[in-house]
């Protein structure tokens, strides 16, 4: 079992940062973060495994930097030159079972409540 809690989300301006935390309970194999836009499906935009091998969304990358401390359990995703495509509910989920570079949220067991980020002129 695992409990993820996620933090940091909040209102920024149009090519604004943010910097987003998500604390896990355990030692994951992987870490993802997905995010769900008003209106649209949950996406993955970034991976970490805990060797620190990382994948991105197409969409994302040169933007999200995904990062890590082991020894903290504490995940980041770094956005840069924030736009209003980018506001959403973001989400951290763990796998305990493998890792993975997968993007798909089905690969992931533990979610957390997510953190809002809303990007508005």
């Amino acid at each position: 079992e695992a409990q993820v809690v996620e933090s940091g989300g909040g209102s920024v301006q149009p090519g604004g940062s943010l910097t987003l935390s998500c604390t896990a309970s355990t030692y994951a194999l992987t870490v993802g973060w997905f995010r769900q836009a008003p209106g649209k499906e949950r996406e993955g935009v970034a991976v970490i495994t805990k060797e620190g091998r990382t994948n991105y969304a197409h969409s994302v990358k040169g933007r999200f930097t995904i990062s890590q401390d082991n020894a903290k359990k504490t995940h980041y995703l770094q956005i840069n030159s924030l736009n209003l495509e980018d506001t959403g509910m973001y989400y951290c989920a763990a796998t305990l079972r493998w890792l993975t570079l997968s993007l798909y949220d089905n690969d992931f067991e533990y979610w957390g409540q997510g953190t809002q980020v809303t990007v508005s002129a």
